[in-house]
Formats: C-alpha cells, sequence, structure tokens
C-alpha cells in the first residue's frame, strides 16, 4: 500500500525520503515482465513527489527504429513514437543529456502533445554500458516549472532504475554512481 511521506521542507531530506520510497517499489524490478509496471509507479511517484505536473511518464528507446516509444505515464494522452532528434525528448536522447525547457513556447520544434504544457524537464536513462534504454519525462501546467533540486531528483531516479533493475546485469551493490 503506497504510504506516503510528510515532507520536511528541506530539498535534499525530502529527495532523500523521495529516493528511498522509490527504492522500494523498485525492489522487484527482475524481469522484462515487470518492467512496465515499475515505470507506472515511477510515473505515479514523480507526479505525486513533484506536485504541480500535469504529465509525469517515459519514453522508451526502440533500438530497431531508433524512435521514442510511449512507455508508462500519467497524465493526458501523449504521442506514441517521437523520432530522433525532434522535440524536448528526441534533443535530450540525441545528446543523452537531461534537458529543463523553462518555457516550451521558446523550444524551436517543440511537439506539443498537450497544450497545456508550458515547461518540460527531461532526462535521459542511460545503461552502464552507455546504451540508452528511455527518457523520464515530466511537463508542467506553468512556465519555469522545475527548479533544479526537481532535476536533481529526477536525475538520480534515472540512475535508481538503472541501479536496481537485474534484467540489465546491476544492482545497487554496485553504487548509482557508476562506482564498482
Amino acid at each position: 500500500m503506497f504510504q506516503p511521506f510528510e515532507r520536511t521542507g528541506d530539498a535534499k531530506e525530502d529527495a532523500r525520503l523521495f529516493l528511498e520510497l522509490a527504492s522500494f517499489y523498485l525492489h522487484d524490478m527482475s524481469s522484462p515482465f515487470s518492467t512496465p509496471g515499475i515505470l507506472a509507479n515511477m510515473a505515479a511517484l514523480l507526479w505525486w513527489y513533484l506536485g504541480d505536473v500535469n504529465w509525469a511518464g517515459f519514453y522508451l528507446f526502440d533500438e530497431s527504429s531508433g524512435d521514442l516509444v510511449l512507455g508508462p505515464f500519467m497524465g493526458e494522452p501523449a504521442c506514441e513514437r517521437i523520432r530522433p532528434g525532434r522535440g524536448v525528448c528526441g534533443f535530450a536522447a540525441a545528446g543523452r543529456r537531461s534537458v529543463v525547457v523553462d518555457d516550451v513556447s521558446a523550444f524551436e520544434g517543440h511537439i506539443a502533445c498537450s497544450s497545456s504544457s508550458k515547461s518540460e524537464m527531461v532526462v535521459p536513462i542511460i545503461l552502464r554500458d552507455g546504451r540508452l534504454f528511455g527518457l523520464i519525462d515530466v511537463d508542467s501546467p506553468r512556465t519555469h516549472g522545475f527548479s533544479q533540486d526537481d532535476l536533481s531528483v529526477a536525475e538520480a531516479l534515472a540512475k535508481l532504475i538503472v541501479a536496481q533493475n537485474p534484467v540489465y546485469g546491476y544492482s545497487l551493490a554496485n553504487g548509482i554512481d557508476g562506482d564498482e
């Protein structure tokens, strides 16, 4: 049963508590069949934790086409496929780096899946061998909807997803930051 934690008001402590909660829900990510359910729970946790968002979810990398394919999410219906290099997600995937767009109307090539999204945060999930697994994508209904603390939490969650997924040959024993 979902047991939300009481926020402390300290960003670092709240982030630690969030990642501890996420780790609890990631514990059984032991086969490819559990991945969609686990990622759905991660989308729900991000939705809850970040608060003022209108979309939180995942795009998964399809190695055969190079496309980003819609994965588990919370929010309005979204684009099913994103071509390489298109939109904020394609830009983040191509560069293998996190991107925060404070005002999506100012981002050339932004893909508007929802007219209510005003800012966007995208974090790549990179496997230890350097392959792209997918992206965490979060939209806010207001401009400047994401703080540096929000980005740090999303980046830590991306690392935690990889670290706790034995399907990809990693475990928390190997550390989250890649130190063996």
